[in-house]
């Protein structure tokens, strides 16, 4: 197998400390917090104040190590296969959220909707948008059955 390895181009400031503190999802979230970027990246940051929307990505690196590849979601009392979930414990351990974007002062983006843990590595930020992002699903698997609403 290939190695891969990740650059860490900021750090995601929040006001959640302890994983059971977190909401399950950003779109739960009423948080506000800030994503710093590193200076070296600050360039790749032109542009991104007209967007309202980021995707951002990073490693959830207090997750626990994959133990087992069936998984009881958060809002569910069955089991499934970790891939037809967010069950944060996974191979690789890589999350993302999109928050709204608030303001951006240099290298600080103010943003809402966080559902991470403060100080959690970044590793890329996108902008949402509709036209790309945006989808009707027809199917919702198992999340249209849960057990927990």
């Amino acid at each position: 197998m290939n190695t891969i390895t990740f650059k860490q181009i900021g750090i995601i400031h929040s006001p959640y400390h302890l994983p059971k503190e977190t909401p399950i999802q950003a779109i739960r979230s009423t948080a506000f917090g800030s994503v710093e970027v590193f200076p070296e990246y600050l360039e790749g940051l032109l542009g991104i104040d007209e967007f309202s929307h980021l995707y951002l990505f990073y490693s959830w690196h207090k997750a626990g190590p994959v133990t087992n590849y069936r998984v009881t979601p958060f809002l569910d009392n069955q089991q499934h296969g970790i891939f037809a979930t967010r069950y944060p414990s996974r191979p690789n351990p890589l999350g993302f959220s999109v928050v709204s974007l608030i303001k951006v002062e240099g290298n600080i983006l103010q943003v809402g909707g966080l559902d991470v843990l403060d100080k959690t590595p970044l590793l890329d930020i996108k902008p949402y948008v509709p036209d790309f992002d945006h989808f009707e699903p027809t199917q919702v698997g198992w999340y249209g059955k849960r057990a927990y609403k």
